[in-house]
């Protein structure tokens, strides 16, 4: 009696099993997981956002389907402040990037129709995809002291049901951004096959290294959607307040902007205290980002320090994000690594396969997890690699 969308497969896979078994043991866990900014020792001005959740105008109802203009002033205001002009009549706000994504889908998609995505990346995009009859087609990322988009996967990707090419900058997990010259291929090669942009940039605000950070917010060269939220640019998930920012050749954006207005139109999705609270919520984020750029930089330097003391397991380069990425000896199976570093030594990490990484073991941590526990989850995790490989040479 299900629709077939709905036919996923709904049994725990063996970590979450194995999760699950820890949790009934009582025993400590150090989870190299943590990706909710909210639990993680941040100090936020809970003062501040109380009083902007209280404005009096909220009890008002007045349904605007862009969302209200004095949160949409505030978002392009967000954007001006890193040298990008968008104006609010081009913004759409929704309740969050997932629902974002819908809209869009739903927007460029009939069902059956064709995304092209990156992999690796973040596996959320499976789920939203299947929901709205879309069907993904996989790109390549290609690491090499770095990582980058390998155009032609990309091409051989394209059909004639494709409609849009999905980036996420920078991406999750890989923690790399798209540099300008990938931008004007992909712009060139989007006005080729009539394909439109969805950049995902919910994580543009945490750079880790220095250099060029593009945001495809102000992007004309081809029809763009930017999107991104108040969960990772204030750490405030809970607040659920996203945007779709369009852009691109005047007639095709604006037809594109009508549309997606009686989409939002037909939702009405974020609510009043949220938008009118928009503003300060916004503001926010120069506290919560300093925190969390500190935290980034020092478990990333933790973690230099302690590779440099073996040489089993190597970083990957990450430029921005929250994720640093662990090529582990090829001794075992990335899932089978996680599960013994779980039940063995009470630490949780994610293995790779679960972004689609291939060809050898991986491991994904969360930088913003608290220091001490990373340090120790770390020593923890390198202890292991150094027995299962002393195991194997012996």
């Amino acid at each position: 009696m299900f629709a077939r969308r709905t036919n996923w497969s709904l049994a725990p896979n063996a970590l979450a099993r194995a999760l699950e078994e820890h949790g009934r043991s009582g025993q400590e866990l150090l989870d190299l997981t943590a990706s909710n900014p909210t639990c993680v020792g941040l100090e936020y001005p809970a003062r501040a956002i109380a009083c902007a959740l209280a404005d009096e105008r909220a009890l008002l109802y007045e349904p605007a389907a862009k969302g209200l203009l004095v949160a949409r002033r505030a978002v392009a205001n967000y954007y001006a402040q890193q040298g990008i002009g968008i104006d609010p009549e081009r913004l759409i706000l929704t309740v969050s990037t997932s629902e974002a994504y819908s809209y869009c889908f739903r927007l460029l998609c009939d069902p059956g129709d064709e995304v092209l995505v990156p992999s690796p990346s973040y596996p959320l995009f499976e789920f939203l995809a299947d929901i709205q009859d879309v069907r993904l087609v996989p790109f390549e990322l290609v690491y090499d002291e770095g990582w980058q988009i390998e155009f032609e996967s990309l091409r051989r990707g394209i059909s004639a049901r494709s409609r849009a090419v999905l980036v996420v900058q920078p991406n999750n997990p890989t923690g790399s951004y798209v540099k300008r010259w990938e931008l004007e291929r992909l712009n060139v090669l989007c006005r080729e096959h009539q394909l439109a942009l969805i950049a995902d940039e919910v994580f543009l605000d945490y750079a880790v290294e220095s250099g060029e950070r593009l945001s495809f917010g102000g992007n004309s060269g081809a029809l763009s959607f930017t999107l991104s939220g108040l969960s990772k640019i204030s750490g405030l998930p809970q607040m659920k307040l996203a945007w779709i920012a369009c852009s691109g050749p005047g007639d095709l954006a604006a037809d594109a902007m009508s549309r997606l207005e009686v989409i939002a139109d037909t939702y009405l999705s974020p609510n009043a205290p949220v938008q009118l609270a928009a503003e300060a919520l916004l503001e926010v984020r120069h506290s919560v980002q300093r925190q969390l750029g500190q935290r980034i930089r020092n478990n990333l330097g933790e973690l230099d320090a302690q590779l440099s003391r073996q040489q089993l397991c190597h970083r990957l380069r990450v430029e921005g994000g929250w994720y640093a990425v662990l090529r582990m000896p090829a001794v075992c199976a990335d899932e089978e690594f996680a599960l013994a570093l779980l039940r063995k030594f009470n630490v949780l990490v994610h293995p790779g396969h679960f972004f689609d990484f291939h060809g050898g073991c991986f491991l994904v941590l969360s930088l913003i997890t608290p220091e001490v526990a990373f340090g120790e989850g770390l020593r923890r995790l390198l202890a292991l690699s150094g027995m299962m490989s002393g195991m194997i040479t012996t």
